[in-house]
């Protein structure tokens, strides 16, 4: 709910008038002009921003210059952000422009793409940097009239007085710099939004489009080679030598160089952060005029490396995870209750273990990252989630102060967790420092699906008891390749609805890097619980909406603060979805699946409607229902909420990934498939209207995606899928098949 009047934090407002050209400086990211006929200010690399994360700077000339400090990864921020800026410091949309600013953190906090958070985070903090500029601005106003500052009001930077008289942002920002920040502002009422909750285009799409320089791999600067890096083909193996004899004759290439020792001692002295997956093993670098050139120098590089014990495989991670959920090496997360009393108590006991592969994360835009190393300065350049850990770890990584380091984030092409972790980032530094010139280090496909981190491969063991009919007690086991990142969440549905409730998580620690992939620890969680729940539903032979519907009902007036679900809002996202989607009224031949799922703050209810195609299924519609307080750009969710669909289906559907003798049965496209166009389902997405702060978007909708699809698949076949991919379960399409060929 929106606060009429709130306490303004200093730290996060800042406010200076020392630029050349004049004005008010304020802490927070957006551009914008006040007036529709002000055109975008001088050129910004006039202004001195860049001791500032973000900001927005008012010009003489009525002109409103706002930075972005978050990185841009698909998610909208860079539009969202600005929007709710916009909104408080009012000023017409029409005339935003906005520009990326850098890493500092000196002045903002959780320069971090991750996890859905930005704008759940920046709130309150970005309402508060609006409207505390728009009463200093009207303050200035005020006291040029000799009037009080309640006497007026502003619309799209225009401050007007009773007697009808105005004045543009621009006339009084001089005036305005030179006053107190206020110690409380008044934040609008959501009645009064212009700007939140109107659709708004990506602000960066003309440049997409025409194909001008956002991305990483668009940076380029005068004297700048190339860089490939050959690391080991087998996870777990390290370089023993190699002969660049051939790959130096090469015409574009121009040296060959190994790094590795810096990384090799920044883990032996235990200084790697979360977000850094260095090898220890050398690693074989060829510098070139071209990154063609780079490519084609690498795969001349004659290596011999050593092996590894073992070198993994898809069976041995099977085993280890079979043994992982039949033994006792368990860390329990939750327990209320006896679970292994009520188990034995109880009428019934279903149990259920689901599998999931490991996943690469195929970001359209290869890692790549560009660094010039100098004895005065660090120079890093490219798309990283978390520039701030990036900063760190290359600071200890070459011995220097973290104030050396500026780094700039650009756009990127496709995130979804993998650009969290900084491996490319401390491989261009090294390779600069090296050579002490301008290097961007570019990876090919093959690189990001070879040598890159994945989800693990993860086993969910789930347990329920029976008695006289109802739910008495639910135990969930996760074993995990390196465990789940976080581990399961053990306060999400349904802890809190069965009075015996256990969760336990156990991994087998692997040389094969994993992490975080987009929706981490829910992406396949979210299938595995849902379709127990179905299939718990048949065992107790209950309807499925009605036992989600009564077990949310026992958690209402919980005073557990462990409870991170909100059951009325789920309860009601249900109920929307049910009814929005034709429940139970599909014509025969349409198969329908039902989830509810929380993750990220967010609630969310999806239907999947699938039809059989020659035997195969197709999900052709997909209806969601999503609970994630104020949408601030409409048209910016829709594209969240069918992204994280379309890619959630594509997935369960057709991910299929493991790993032979340590190295990845597929290394491009021609064998991992991904969801195609032709795949891709309609979705009908409908928004919980209220007027609580708004949570996460870029994740919440891909885990029910899988489950949804999974119900369906059994009111289409009879049969329950256990395993991901669903597309290789041929028994299943088989038996299917046949049945229909009568």
């Amino acid at each position: 709910m929106s606060t009429p009047s709130i306490p303004f934090s200093r730290r996060n407002f800042l406010r200076t008038s020392s630029l050349a050209s004049g004005g008010l400086l304020i802490g927070f990211n957006l551009f914008t002009a006040c007036k529709s006929d002000v055109k975008p200010p001088v050129d910004l690399a006039d202004l001195n921003y860049n001791d500032f994360n973000a900001f927005i700077k008012i010009a003489k000339n009525g002109a409103v210059t706002i930075f972005s400090p978050n990185p841009e990864i698909g998610q909208g921020v860079k539009t969202a952000m600005p929007m709710i800026i916009a909104e408080e410091l009012d000023v017409a949309w029409d005339n935003v422009y906005v520009q990326q600013g850098v890493l500092d953190t000196k002045n903002y906090t959780r320069q971090i793409a991750g996890g859905s958070q930005s704008i759940r985070f920046g709130w309150d903090a970005l309402r508060q940097t609006g409207a505390t500029a728009k009463q200093m601005l009207v303050n200035a106003a005020a006291a040029r009239w000799g009037v009080d500052a309640s006497e007026l009001s502003v619309s799209e930077g225009i401050i007007t007085n009773k007697a009808g008289e105005t004045l543009s942002y621009g006339d009084v920002v001089e005036e305005a710099a030179a006053l107190e920040v206020p110690e409380n502002v008044t934040l609008k009422e959501p009645k009064d939004y212009k700007i939140i909750g109107t659709d708004q285009r990506n602000v960066d799409i003309d440049k997409i489009i025409t194909g001008q320089p956002l991305y990483g791999m668009d940076y380029k600067v005068e004297g700048m080679v190339y860089a490939a890096v050959l690391r080991p083909p087998a996870f777990g193996q390290e370089l023993v030598s190699f002969d660049a004899t051939e790959a130096k004759a090469i015409p574009g290439v121009i040296d060959v160089i190994q790094i590795g020792d810096k990384a090799k001692a920044l883990l032996e002295k235990d200084k790697v952060n979360w977000t850094a997956q260095l090898s220890g093993s050398g690693k074989v670098v060829v510098l070139a005029k071209t990154t063609w050139d780079a490519f084609k120098g690498k795969k001349a590089i004659k290596a011999t490396w050593s092996d590894a014990t073992p070198l993994e495989s898809t069976e041995f991670h099977d085993e280890k995870l079979n043994a992982l959920l039949d033994g006792k090496d368990f860390v329990t997360m939750r327990k209320d209750g006896d679970v292994n009393k009520a188990f034995a108590q109880a009428d019934k006991v279903l149990e259920r273990t689901y599998e999931s592969p490991f996943l690469p994360h195929n970001c359209m835009e290869p890692m790549n990252f560009f660094a010039h190393v100098t004895d005065e300065k660090i120079h890093l350049v490219g798309p990283v989630q978390t520039p701030e850990d990036a900063a760190n770890t290359v600071a200890e990584l070459l011995g220097r102060d973290v104030a050396d380091i500026h780094l700039e984030m650009t756009r990127m092409g496709g995130g979804f967790g993998r650009r969290l972790y900084g491996d490319f980032v401390y491989e261009a530094a090294e390779i600069s420092d090296a050579i002490r010139k301008p290097v961007k280090m570019v990876s090919s496909r093959e690189d990001d699906m070879s040598t890159g981190v994945y989800r693990p491969s993860i086993k969910y063991r789930i347990k329920a008891a029976i008695k006289d009919g109802q739910l008495t007690g639910y135990q969930l086991k996760e074993a995990a390749i390196n465990g789940n990142m976080y581990g399961l969440i053990p306060n999400f549905f349904p802890a809190g609805a069965v009075e015996n409730y256990q969760v336990d998580v156990a991994n087998y620690k692997s040389n094969i890097t994993t992490g975080a992939w987009r929706a981490p620890y829910t992406n396949f969680l979210a299938y595995a619980e849902q379709s127990f729940f179905d299939e718990l539903a048949e065992e107790m032979e209950v309807d499925k909406i009605k036992l989600r519907l009564d077990l949310l009902e026992k958690v209402k007036g919980t005073t557990d603060e462990r409870i991170e679900y909100s059951p009325e809002r789920m309860q009601k996202v249900i109920k929307m979805a049910v009814d929005k989607s034709g429940w139970g009224k599909q014509p025969q031949g349409t198969y329908q699946g039902f989830v509810a799922y929380y993750c990220h703050n967010t609630h969310v209810a999806e239907v999947a409607d699938v039809v059989i195609e020659k035997g195969l299924p197709v999900v052709k519609k997909v209806t969601c229902v999503v609970d994630c307080g104020i949408v601030i750009n409409p048209l910016g969710a829709l594209n969240q909420i069918e992204g994280g669909i379309v890619d959630g289906i594509g997935h369960s559907m057709y991910g299929s990934f493991g790993f032979e003798n340590g190295q990845p049965t597929a290394k491009n496209f021609d064998k991992y498939r991904l969801g195609r166009m032709k795949d891709a389902a309609a979705v009908e997405t409908y928004l919980v209207q209220n007027e609580l702060s708004p949570t996460g978007l870029g994740e919440p909708t891909l885990p029910p995606a899988g489950g949804a699809v999974a119900n369906a698949l059994k009111a289409a076949t009879g049969k329950r899928v256990y395993k991901q991919p669903f597309i290789e379960q041929e028994e299943l399409w088989q038996a299917k098949q046949e049945e229909i060929l009568g």
